[in-house]
Parts: structure tokens; C-alpha cells; sequence
């Protein structure tokens, strides 16, 4: 039970692999306590985090991965000076955790292999936390309230059972690394285009058959992993489309034609509607629609090797390229050109 020198002259108290199922502190002299700040516990029999740990009231870094942990005590709130928190391969889920757990100083959290069904909400209020980690649970969604933790630059979701996105995943101003392999989400959110500073996509093993053309604005983006998705390999032929309604070709003949009109000239609802006009992506178009649109698939090339398919929507059948088996027929994209290739190089297909 010695305590040595770590990473950055940190004193390191190692008590892994010991068989221990308690903590028992009576050999540990007061002045080691104090001066550890990273204590290791891995690969023992704890079942619940002992109550004897806040006797490390300088702990920087804890590691009790590889127990069977169920419960960590209030005790751990009492060190105020914990920065990360690594418990994985335990049995914890979201009961484990005390209420209060929110109010630490953590910046670094790794729960993955574990019991989660879902997110800890206690995790939401973790205002300092910059990664965490919860691969390998049973997680079903993330909830919309992950745009709390505004300081978050990891987020790793792989291995869970999660089905979408939420928007508000875009909020999280400085994100940089988001894994969310090995799930079951089926579309992107084009919101996440706004996530300026992401750099690492990873969306390997999911059931995603297009990306929305928005990825393209990804641009500090430098690795989009989407191997083991079943992309579709040719364009989609049978198109559904829900003609417009009179409203919407009033207000489509409006905006196309620019015709003059004020607020006073028309109800302020019909005002606001008008303004919701999304200009048709065809360069050929330029028209514009509301809310009949026709979902269409253009493949951009990458590494001039994958064919990557962007939803597009476009504002009727007549925008809509014809339909080819080949696809390869559709090489004039126009987003093609504006991908740089340096870009194109970063996106893992197989």
C-alpha cells in the first residue's frame, strides 16, 4: 500500500487487485491520506463505494472500475477536490447514485459497463463536467436536458440501445468528440450542423440509410465514421409527396415571384406563415416551399471511393433528378464541389 509518484507528480495510492470487499483504513497513517490524490481500486469485491474513502480529503482521482459495485455512498461528496470518477464494469444504474451527486466538482466521469436504463439525472447537473463516458449500458434515449452541461467535450454513448438525437444535443457549445456507435439510431437531426466545434463523429453500427445535407456545414470536422450502416447504394425511386395545399401555392406564387405585401395588407398569421417560406436547394429551382416537399437522396462522392448519401428536400417531383440505378449518375451534385478534399479523406465507409 505504498504511495508513489503518477502522472504529474501526483501521489498515487494503489489498492487494486487485493480482493478487498472493505476498505479497512487502520495501517493507512493520517499524513498518506492526506497526501494521496489518486487512489486505485480496481479488480476487488466492492459492492458499494466505502464510506472510508472521504478520509482522502485530497483526492483528485478515483478509479474503482472492475468490482461489483451497486451503490456509491454520500460519503463521496464530502471530497470536494475529486475531478474525475471512473467506475466501469460495475452493476450501478441510475439508483446508485446519491442526490446530491450533482453538486460536485467533477470534470471527467467514466460509467461505462454498466446497468444504466437510463440517463442519471443527477449527471445533468454537473456544471463543470468537460467528458463523459456511459458506453456499454442499457440506454434507450439521451434526454434533451444534455444541453445543461454546457462545458461537455466528450460524449461517449457507444454500445447502448439508443434510437435518436436530440436536437438539443447542438447546444453544447464546445463538444468536440461525440461516439454514438453501435446503437440503433435510424436519421441525424440536421441541428447538429450548428456543433461548430466538433471534430469526431463516430456513427459506425447504427441503422442510418442517409445524412442530412446539412453535415456538410460540419466544418471543423475531421473524422465522420459511419462503416457498418446500411447506406442506401442507389437512389430511392418511389418518392412520397403530399401535394401542396392552396395555402401553400398561394404562398409559394408570393415569395417566387417576389410580390410586394406589408404587414398591414395581410393577417399576422399569414405574415408569419409566409416567412417560414425554405428556398428549394435545386440551383435549376429556385423555387421555394412550406410544407410540401419531396425527400430526395444526392449522393456526394468522398475520397472518389464512397458515394455518400444527403437527404435533400426539395419543393416538388418535377426538382427531383432522374431516378438511375447507377449511383453513379448523379456525379453533377452540386454539394460535390463544395466539399473540400481534405475533408473527403476523414470519412471511415468500410
Amino acid at each position: 500500500m505504498d504511495v508513489y509518484e503518477g502522472l504529474e507528480g501526483e501521489k498515487v495510492l494503489n489498492l487494486s487487485r487485493l480482493n478487498l470487499d472493505n476498505l479497512d483504513l487502520e495501517h493507512v497513517g493520517e499524513e498518506k491520506k492526506r497526501d494521496t490524490q489518486q487512489l486505485l481500486l480496481v479488480y476487488n469485491r466492492f459492492t458499494m463505494l466505502p464510506g472510508s474513502i472521504c478520509h482522502f480529503s485530497n483526492l483528485v482521482f478515483l478509479d474503482i472500475s472492475c468490482n461489483r459495485l451497486a451503490f456509491i455512498c454520500e460519503d463521496i461528496l464530502r471530497l470536494s477536490k475529486l475531478k474525475t470518477l471512473v467506475a466501469k464494469n460495475n452493476r450501478l444504474d441510475e439508483f446508485s447514485l446519491p442526490k446530491e451527486f450533482g453538486t460536485m466538482s467533477l470534470e471527467v466521469v467514466n460509467f461505462s459497463g454498466n446497468r444504466f436504463e437510463e440517463f442519471p439525472s443527477e449527471f445533468l447537473n454537473l456544471q463543470r463536467l468537460q467528458s463523459l463516458s456511459l458506453g456499454g449500458n442499457r440506454l434507450k434515449t439521451i434526454p434533451a436536458e444534455i444541453e445543461h452541461l454546457t462545458s461537455l467535450e466528450l460524449l461517449y454513448l457507444g454500445g447502448n440501445s439508443i434510437t435518436s438525437i436530440p436536437p438539443e444535443l447542438a447546444n453544447l457549445p464546445y463538444l468536440s468528440y461525440l461516439v454514438l456507435c453501435d446503437n440503433r439510431i435510424q436519421s441525424i437531426p440536421p441541428q447538429l450542423a450548428q456543433m461548430h466545434s466538433l471534430r469526431s463523429l463516430s456513427l459506425h453500427n447504427n441503422l442510418l440509410t442517409y445524412l442530412p445535407r446539412e453535415i456538410l456545414s460540419l466544418f471543423q470536422l475531421q473524422e465522420l465514421s459511419l462503416r457498418g450502416n446500411p447506406l442506401v447504394v442507389r437512389f430511392i425511386k418511389d418518392m412520397t409527396y403530399d401535394p401542396p395545399s392552396l395555402l401553400e401555392l398561394a404562398g409559394r406564387t408570393v415569395k417566387s415571384r417576389n410580390l410586394p405585401y406589408k404587414p398591414e395588407d395581410l393577417p399576422g398569421n399569414l405574415v408569419r406563415y409566409l416567412d417560414l417560406a425554405s428556398k428549394c436547394p435545386n440551383p435549376k429551382c429556385g423555387g421555394v416551399y412550406f410544407d410540401s416537399c419531396v425527400r430526395h437522396i444526392k449522393f456526394v462522392d468522398f475520397c472518389g471511393k464512397y458515394r455518400l448519401p444527403l437527404m435533400h428536400y426539395l419543393c416538388s417531383p418535377e426538382c427531383s433528378s432522374p431516378c438511375s440505378s447507377n449511383p453513379q449518375s448523379d456525379a453533377d451534385s452540386e454539394d460535390e464541389n463544395s466539399v473540400p478534399a481534405h475533408r473527403m479523406q476523414k470519412v471511415l465507409l468500410g
